[in-house]
């Protein structure tokens, strides 16, 4: 018998859908921090294919109230300070590893003046970015109003969460494999 893998049903989201509750929700807790995201994806379960997945997100995304956004950004590690012994937010943040001590202190700088006007972390998709384009991109974006900030960091979340989750069906997808293979 053969396994082909459709795009509508990988192994790896077939895994994520067969999740006792409580795993399920402490992945999707990995992803994002917002308990009313986790809910509603948890809600959603099982997808059909990964790109339903990532459109629950975004559907979640955009009901997260101001409150839910707090929950979520209060996962996430300032930038050019990925969490000690976080794989996740080290490999994020991979574009201020090999940052001059002068960057690393400017974006320090420019971090705390964010959090002193915003109230919150300076929220980035960083995945792919230099240290230098998240340092250009705070230095723009101090400049936004409240309102126009909270809309850019909400979608922000939306492109982390999307990487997360494509993350966590791979991984989920892999961890199938090498079951597989233990299995021969």
């Amino acid at each position: 018998m053969t396994s082909s893998s459709s795009p509508s049903s990988t192994p790896g989201l077939a895994r994520f859908n067969a999740l006792e509750e409580h795993a399920a929700a402490a992945a999707l807790h990995e992803a994002c921090a917002s308990a009313e995201w986790g809910r509603r994806l948890l809600a959603g379960r099982p997808y059909a294919t990964a790109d339903d997945l990532l459109a629950a997100s975004d559907a979640a995304m955009a009901e997260l109230t101001e409150a839910d956004l707090a929950e979520a950004m209060a996962g996430h590690p300032p930038i050019g300070r990925p969490k000690p012994g976080d794989p996740t937010s080290s490999r994020e943040q991979r574009g201020m590893a090999g940052a001059s001590e002068e960057l690393k202190a400017e974006m320090l700088e420019l971090n705390l003046a964010y959090q002193e006007k915003f109230g919150h972390v300076f929220l980035i998709c960083a995945t792919g970015l230099t240290g230098e384009q998240m340092r250009d991109a705070v230095k723009v974006r101090i400049g936004n109003s409240p309102e126009q900030e909270r809309e850019i960091v909400r979608t922000e979340l939306g492109k982390i969460n999307r990487i997360r989750l494509a993350r966590l069906v791979e991984e989920a997808e892999e961890a199938e494999g090498v079951e597989e293979q233990d299995d021969h």
